[in-house]
Parts: C-alpha cells; sequence; structure tokens
C-alpha cells in the first residue's frame, strides 16, 4: 500500500449497498471502523459508507501514538479501555496492525512543565496506570546519545505505537469479514428525515434506508450537520508529519518535548513532527463564526500556531465551498474525496534541526517522504460523542488528534450509545448540548 492514501489510490472496499441496514456510518476512519466492529458484534446488520478511502484522511496520517499518557480526564477511562482492546486486536492480527507497547515519554525543559507533569499524574493513579516522573539522569539514561537540558520526564511504560495507514485498513478488512458492508468512494450528500427522525441516507450512489445513522465524518462533520440545521463549532488544523529514512533506535517509543515529537517506525525510521501545539490554522467562514469560542484553546493549545488567511479549495471550510446543495446534486464531499493538504516543510525543518542538536551525534535526520493532516477539533480538545437533535442520528466526532489511539474504546462507546446498551463510562464532558447550554468551554487538565 502507498502513503499517504490519496484519491486515486485503489479502492478495495467496493460492496454493492443494500437497501435497508440497521445502522449506516458516515466515515471510514478508525472511529467509523471499529464502531462498525462492535456493532457487528452486537449482531447488527451495518452500512459503512466512506466518500474517499478508508483510513484516508486523518486516521491514516496521524502520529500513530496509542497512549493514555496526557489524556484529558473525561477521555482517560475511556482510553484504558482502549488500550485493553488493542492489546487483544493485537494477539488477534500480529504485525497486521504495527502494535507495540513501547511507551510514551513527554519530556520537560523547564520547572513549570515539570510541575504540570506531577500534577498529572494524579489522573494516572486514579486509574491505576504506570505512569512516573523520571529525573534528568534517568531520561538520559532512556534516550540514547541525548544532550538536550531536559530537567525530566513524563513516562508510560504501558503506552504503544501502531502503523496507523495499516491498522485501519487491517481492521476494516475484519469488520468486512465479519459481514459488515464497507463502500469507499460512496459520498453521504444527506440524511432521510421524516417526522424529525433520521430514517437512512442518500447516497452518490441511492438510499439506504436505516433505524440508526452515526456521524464519524471527521473534519466533514461540521459542513453535513450544517446541511440539516445543526450547529457544532468544530474546526481543523493543519498538522504536519515527515517518515525518516531509516535510523539507530535512539528509543523504542515515542517522545516529545515543545520542539519536536518522534514515534519509532516498524520500518526502522521515524515519524517526526513539530511538538508542542505547532499547527497551521486555516480561516474561513466557519472560523470567524466560531472566533469567540476558540479564544482560550488559541492561548493554550495553538498558541505556536500559523495562521493562514484562507483554505485550499474544496477543503471544508474554504471561502468557496458549497454550504447547501440538494440531494440530486454533486456534493462538497465529491468534491474533495480525501483531504490531502502539503505539508509545512519550514516547520519540519526546524524539527530536523531540533532533533539534530538534541542527538547530534545522529545528525540531521533525512526524510523518506512528508504529508499533511488535517486534524478536526473542538474548542475544549475533546469530541462530540451524544444522541442529535435528530432522533436517529448519533454524533462522534472532534476527537481533537487523539482518536486512532482512543478509537477502538470510542466504537465500543459508541455502539452501546447507538443500541441503548451499558456504556460503562460519564460521557457528560462529550455532550451535544455543553456548546448551548452555558457550560464553560476550555481545554480540560491534559498535556
Amino acid at each position: 500500500m502507498t502513503f499517504p492514501i490519496h484519491d486515486r489510490s485503489p479502492i478495495r472496499f467496493n460492496a454493492p449497498l443494500p437497501a435497508r441496514s440497521d445502522v449506516v456510518i458516515i466515515g471510514g476512519g478508525v472511529i467509523g471502523v471499529m464502531t462498525a466492529w462492535f456493532l457487528r458484534q452486537k449482531g447488527l446488520s451495518v452500512t459503512l459508507c466512506e466518500k474517499g478511502r478508508i483510513a484516508g484522511e486523518q486516521s491514516g496520517r496521524n502520529w500513530g501514538w496509542v497512549r493514555q499518557q496526557g489524556r484529558d480526564p473525561g477521555e482517560l477511562p475511556i482510553m484504558v479501555e482502549s488500550l485493553a482492546i488493542w492489546k487483544q486486536l493485537a494477539a488477534e492480527f500480529g504485525d497486521g496492525l504495527g502494535f507495540r507497547q513501547t511507551g510514551v515519554l513527554y519530556l520537560a525543559k523547564t520547572d513549570r512543565e515539570m510541575q504540570g507533569f506531577e500534577d498529572w499524574t494524579e489522573h494516572s493513579r486514579a486509574h491505576q496506570i504506570d505512569t512516573r516522573l523520571l529525573t534528568a539522569a534517568e531520561t538520559a539514561a532512556m534516550l540514547k546519545g541525548a544532550v538536550a537540558p531536559w530537567k525530566g520526564a513524563l513516562y508510560t511504560a504501558s503506552d504503544a505505537r501502531a502503523e496507523p495507514w495499516l491498522a485501519v485498513p487491517t481492521l476494516a478488512a475484519a469488520v468486512e469479514d465479519r459481514g459488515a458492508i464497507l463502500r469507499e468512494a460512496c459520498a453521504v450528500r444527506a440524511l432521510d428525515i421524516a417526522a424529525g427522525r433520521a430514517i437512512g441516507v442518500v447516497t452518490e450512489h441511492g438510499r439506504i434506508a436505516c433505524d440508526h445513522v452515526v456521524l464519524a465524518a471527521g473534519a466533514w462533520s461540521r459542513l453535513f450537520l450544517a446541511r440539516h440545521g445543526i450547529s457544532i463549532p468544530q474546526l481543523s488544523v493543519l498538522a504536519s508529519v515527515a517518515a525518516t529514512e531509516p535510523m539507530p533506535e535512539i528509543f523504542p517509543g515515542n517522545a516529545a518535548d515543545d520542539d519536536f515529537a518522534f514515534r519509532r517506525r516498524a520500518d526502522g525510521g521515524y515519524s517526526i513532527a513539530p511538538g508542542g501545539s505547532e499547527h497551521d490554522f486555516f480561516l474561513g467562514p466557519d472560523a470567524f463564526r466560531s472566533l469567540g469560542t476558540y479564544l482560550s484553546i488559541l492561548k493554550k493549545e495553538w498558541r505556536s500556531s500559523t495562521f493562514r488567511p484562507m483554505a485550499p479549495k474544496g477543503f471544508p471550510d474554504a471561502w468557496s465551498t458549497k454550504r447547501r446543495w440538494s440531494e440530486d446534486e454533486a456534493t462538497p464531499f465529491e468534491a474533495a474525496r480525501i483531504l490531502n493538504p502539503a505539508p509545512n516543510l519550514k516547520a519540519l525543518g526546524k524539527v530536523q534541526d531540533a532533533f539534530a542538536k538534541a542527538f547530534p551525534s545522529l545528525g540531521r535526520p533525512k526524510l523518506k517522504t512528508a504529508w499533511g493532516g488535517m486534524i478536526d477539533t473542538l474548542p475544549d480538545v475533546v469530541p462530540i460523542v451524544d444522541h442529535a437533535p435528530i432522533s436517529g442520528l448519533t454524533i462522534a466526532t472532534g476527537m481533537s488528534g487523539h482518536g486512532f489511539g482512543i478509537g477502538p474504546g470510542m466504537g465500543r462507546v459508541i455502539a452501546d450509545l447507538v443500541t441503548g446498551g451499558h456504556v460503562g463510562h460519564d460521557l457528560g464532558r462529550f455532550r451535544f448540548a455543553r456548546f448551548t447550554d452555558g457550560t464553560k468551554i476550555a481545554p480540560g487538565p491534559s498535556l
């Protein structure tokens, strides 16, 4: 399989659409795929429609971290469950997922960062996670050849990594083997609504009747919901990542400080990216509408972001993107099958320089390839996982760059939410109404 997956990649999933399905899932990322997995376990018929390719967008373009460490406390119980599911999946699929429990290391350059790490360990202790603080000497001992002046680190040995563009399609194929219908290049244009309830979907290839719809469309969710009069303050930021040529192993897992982040890859190289909160934020009509809601995240999460005057043509928040359409005409989802933004090579160049400074014996890493991905986010940096104002519709979006690792656990939660099963977690932090009921919207105590 070539990487990154793009709109010219071969179609792998092309099953005929049924006239009816118990549940239709919109979106073929890790959230949609794992929701289908658990719905099939319950014996429901499931059809998953993906406008482009499975894992073509952020589910195949992320860092590949499977981490409990640093999570928002509202996400943490689901992430603990998710890690357990990842281990079960790895036992079943072996190297097909690239899953390895090699640990996550957050590196601190200041006493303030160390204090933040120490504060977060309160949450790890509450869930009996093996997170611990490391001294400067212990940190240096874990990173071969490092000379950076880190004061210490936060380390969780049980955290893991996997290969996103391998894992999600592998899991999708397994879901199909278990009886789900998966269809790529099949945009859902609209909900079919009667008496205020979603009774089906209208796709570019025809209508599917159903009892429930799950919207797991990532960066496209806001645009789809707005077509039906539902408003959410979701935006997207560009994250740039690169894969290095094979290098000597300096650490088998994942690590990050404010300058750079890296993950060991199965091919012997590293995935590297800007650390901290450096993203590219495109200013479009939705961004201007939501600016007031995002003030807190601009100060905390995106303080190093680069602001660009407009998104590329066809992107969800591009100035020219159509906001209204009829069911019998082509939609923005068909016009841009896969978001494939150009990476910020200047930012990645800084990462190469920072890496070389921290590990001088290795020199400046050579890049094999680089790519960009659009991270869908909400102003409190946690998702919406809740029933929508339209009966029969469940929203699961805004994973804020955390979706790959938490995907299996979140899929189980969503499946139970759809069917009225025992969810087992408090989803109050993720409720749809928090943006209109007077709740103070701000990022939680995550790292």
